[in-house]
């Protein structure tokens, strides 16, 4: 299939789909013309790599765990499950600290508040 019914069928835009490519997370076969050329095989591998991109994972991690896919063996698996403990870890550092950036933000709101009621009310003039 083409590039624009491999976009249609997946919802995921011919950009993107070209993106894919460039970063060796999918590939295809060219015509004579240049023409990009995908197996069906390749509609189950884009919703993968959605799948890896919204648990939040970037072109090169997900390009890290696709021998997982693509040669599946127990040492691909292990190294799979040890990128994603990492990108695991990463994420919850950046969770905690966004949590302490609310929390701070929550403190200023509870000054300013309490400020507020100290002052005057505006004369209607």
């Amino acid at each position: 299939m083409r590039i624009g019914e491999l976009a249609s069928r997946t919802g995921v835009s011919v950009r993107s789909l070209r993106y894919y490519e460039e970063q060796g997370l999918l590939s295809s076969s060219r015509s004579a013309g240049g023409q990009r050329h995908y197996t069906d095989g390749e509609v189950q591998r884009v919703a993968f790599i959605q799948a890896l991109y919204a648990a939040g994972l970037s072109s090169r991690t997900i390009a890290e765990l696709l021998p997982c896919v693509d040669a599946p063996s127990e040492d691909h698996s292990d190294a799979a499950l040890e990128r994603m403990a990492q990108e695991r870890g990463r994420l919850s550092d950046h969770i905690a600290d966004l949590v302490r950036t609310r929390d701070a933000l929550d403190a200023l709101m509870v000054t300013v508040r309490r400020h507020r009621e100290t002052l005057q009310p505006a004369v209607a003039e």
